[in-house]
């Protein structure tokens, strides 16, 4: 790795289906603790846990990383990256990897692997991820973030819907595959600085796809394709237990 990164959690207790999501406990820990303990993992320089939330911030108090206080008005939690980006006073070409706070077993290696490519590929703003998919059923299934690329390997669209979509049944090609989106993302910071001043962009409101807003004003994005599918978040109770049974079975072959 050519060049230091920095992980940035962001974590608000707003969840409608899971309440209080990033203090469930996971292991004895809040779930957004756990979160931090597999970027550690990672290459990241720091790890830092972005909240609105006076109570999220107390809880972290109690373990090894840095915690900031931002405004509870951020619609997204870019918007929350972008403020913290300002507080820490990072210079542009610095790189800022999100990870999502309900990702308890994120691999440490997709991380790199978006810090990797935004470090080879200077002239983009994001890189992301996505791997291929072939089940029809998740190809159709709008729940599923579809990606096209160019031939640099960078993005052309993002879409709920099958992309690129096969015209003629009796055509197949290797070199066009179906990708599906891995939702985690490594930004140049002068991309955050700007995004908070950025309208939300039509084609971002009709795919509800927050990613389409940089496409729109011209940012490039980075597509790297992964090996693995990392495991699912946790948006519910029942995914909430399915992770603490996981975490004790990681627990126990460790120990």
């Amino acid at each position: 790795m050519s060049s230091p990164f920095r992980v940035i959690i962001p974590a608000r207790m707003a969840s409608t289906r899971l309440p209080n999501k990033p203090l469930a406990d996971i292991g004895g820990a809040p779930m957004v603790i756990r979160v931090a303990q597999q970027a550690q993992k990672s290459l990241a320089t720091s790890i830092v846990i972005a909240t609105d939330s006076v109570e999220i911030e107390s809880a972290c108090r109690d373990f090894p990383f840095e915690v900031i206080l931002t405004k509870a008005t951020h619609p997204t939690g870019t918007d929350r990256l972008s403020e913290v980006v300002s507080i820490l006073g990072l210079t542009d070409q610095e790189i800022v990897v999100n990870v999502q706070g309900d990702e308890p077993f994120i691999p440490p290696e997709l991380i790199n692997l978006v810090a990797s490519s935004l470090q080879n590929n200077p002239h983009c703003a994001i890189a992301t991820a996505g791997m291929p998919i072939a089940d029809i059923i998740e190809i159709n299934n709008p729940n599923v973030v579809k990606i096209v690329r160019n031939q640099k390997g960078e993005a052309l669209y993002f879409s709920r819907a099958p992309i690129p979509f096969q015209r003629d049944a009796n055509t197949f090609s290797d070199a066009v595959r179906c990708l599906r989106h891995i939702g985690i993302y490594a930004y140049q910071a002068h991309f955050l600085k700007a995004f908070a001043q950025l309208a939300p962009a039509p084609i971002e409101q009709w795919e509800a796809l927050e990613q389409l807003r940089a496409l729109w004003y011209g940012y490039s994005i980075a597509v790297e394709i992964s090996a693995q599918m990392p495991p699912l978040g946790v948006d519910t109770y029942e995914d909430l237990e399915k992770a603490r049974l996981e975490w004790n079975n990681i627990s126990k072959f460790s120990s």
